[in-house]
């Protein structure tokens, strides 16, 4: 079966904002490479600034790996994330709470944590770099 990871872009920040997810979900980088790592051939495909994140990806799970990279194009406009959210899925309600204030923090909570009518606890947050987050207790069967 194919896995499907989020890759996100950043204006910039890519480096902080990971640092932030790597804190929330308290796990270490798989890789963090940078513009300048890259072999002098390829610098004319790869010309953002040196010291920006060509790659970084975060294992947070056994099956999910968050990746992102800093944008020559996305850091000189800013963007606006509005077509997309990240869900998570925990595994106790205590984990969900957890994943929520940190990731809430300084942030904007959307909707607060909350039993909801499906049967669900669920809330939403935006982070402090605009990323949409749903962080979930599936219901009972």
């Amino acid at each position: 079966m194919a896995t499907l990871n989020p890759y996100i872009y950043f204006n910039g920040n890519c480096e902080e904002a990971f640092n932030f997810y790597k804190s929330v979900f308290q796990k270490e980088f798989a890789y963090l490479g940078y513009y300048r790592d890259v072999p002098q051939s390829d610098r004319e495909v790869f010309s953002e600034t040196d010291d920006k994140v060509m790659h970084v990806s975060l294992p947070i799970s056994k099956e999910t790996v968050l990746m992102g990279a800093d944008n020559k194009e996305a850091y000189t406009e800013l963007l606006t994330y509005t077509n997309f959210s990240l869900i998570v899925h925990a595994d106790t309600k205590e984990e969900a709470d957890k994943l929520f204030n940190g990731l809430s923090e300084k942030g904007q909570i959307k909707v607060p944590m909350n039993m909801t009518f499906w049967g669900s606890y669920y809330g939403i947050c935006m982070d402090k770099f605009g990323i949409i987050w749903k962080i979930t207790i599936e219901s009972e069967k």
